[in-house]
């Protein structure tokens, strides 16, 4: 069984071939800039980890894995788009270096080049695979509407947050998984034990992130600490205190919620401040840690090499440990 980051550095190779010819260059060369920016090639990864866990053979399968990070590298360029976003992985995003319109045009065909390169399958998985991407491309879209409309709502449950995650990020390493595991032949049961152990384990990785993004240690991070306080962005912790604070502290958080006046760095101490009074951390560690024990119940019932299953698990308790 290979280990994650062999198959991390597979795509990165296979991205580098791609080339478009096509013209004009407007529309193919931010595709180009886009896949080139970086990243960890997470999704393309495990697809192929769960493909050989399976016994398939992840060589021949690398087309329709690029076909997932095309696709998700096509999300965060619309994405960037809606956010107005100026930088990307520390570069200028695709919008910014040309405008939104050729960022559209060139998003959409980033899409339906992620499905020519899905499609590059056996014929007899064809339609399953298709079936599965075109279903997680569309919640993956709703899951993104869902995160705007929470822009300007202020009644955002918990339980909305956790589904609206779990369509924005979870279900495409879900689907990753899912496909690497249909490639390789694998049984039905099967293939929906690693879809629930991806899904799971995708909600558990954004909780991490929302947790990271407030506490972790600025010199590793590779972002600004805080951003989300900042944006007043509906995350598990922010809403956590808004359910339980008491009405001073309701008051206080409102205040800082609403305020533009204050200085970044005060708006981030005093917020982190009301979130350390109420626990929210260790709320929020919680209940990342219940989506994570769901995912280990679905593994630990696949039915396949326990020495390669050892090797996903190690990866999966390795992304719940990093500081960035």
């Amino acid at each position: 069984m290979h280990s994650p980051k062999f198959f991390q550095e597979l795509i990165e190779q296979e991205i580098k071939k791609i080339s478009f010819s096509n013209q004009p260059p407007e529309l193919y060369d931010p595709i180009t800039y886009m896949l080139t920016l970086g990243g960890k090639r997470l999704r393309p990864a495990v697809m192929l980890m769960a493909n050989e866990l399976f016994g398939g053979h992840p060589f021949a399968i690398t087309n329709p894995a690029l076909g997932i990070e095309m696709f998700h590298n096509f999300t965060l360029l619309h994405d960037d788009i809606m956010d107005k976003a100026p930088l990307r992985r520390a570069k200028p995003t695709v919008h910014t270096q040309w405008n939104s319109d050729i960022a559209i045009l060139s998003g959409d065909t980033m899409f339906v080049k992620s499905c020519e390169l899905m499609m590059q399958v056996e014929d007899k998985f064809l339609r399953q695979v298709m079936n599965l991407f075109h279903k997680t491309a569309v919640e993956v879209c709703e899951g993104q509407q869902l995160d705007m409309n929470f822009e300007s709502r202020n009644d955002v449950s918990i339980p909305e947050y956790i589904h609206m995650i779990s369509l924005k990020t979870a279900v495409l390493l879900a689907c990753s998984m899912q496909l690497g595991a249909i490639l390789a032949g694998a049984s039905k049961a099967d293939a929906e034990l690693i879809y629930q152990f991806g899904k799971n384990l995708g909600i558990a990785f954004q909780l991490h992130d929302d947790i990271l993004d407030v506490y972790a240690d600025s010199t590793k991070f590779g972002k600004q600490v805080g951003g989300d306080i900042l944006s007043n962005k509906k995350t598990f912790l922010l809403l956590t205190a808004l359910a339980t604070a008491h009405e001073t502290q309701k008051a206080e958080l409102d205040n800082w919620l609403s305020d533009k006046k204050h200085k970044p760095s005060e708006k981030v101490k005093a917020v982190k401040g009301i979130y350390e009074s109420l626990n929210i951390r260790e709320s929020a560690e919680e209940e990342m840690g219940k989506y994570f024990f769901a995912a280990m119940q679905s593994f630990e019932k696949i039915q396949a090499d326990e020495s390669h299953k050892e090797v996903l698990l190690k990866w999966a308790e390795q992304l719940m440990q990093r500081e960035s």
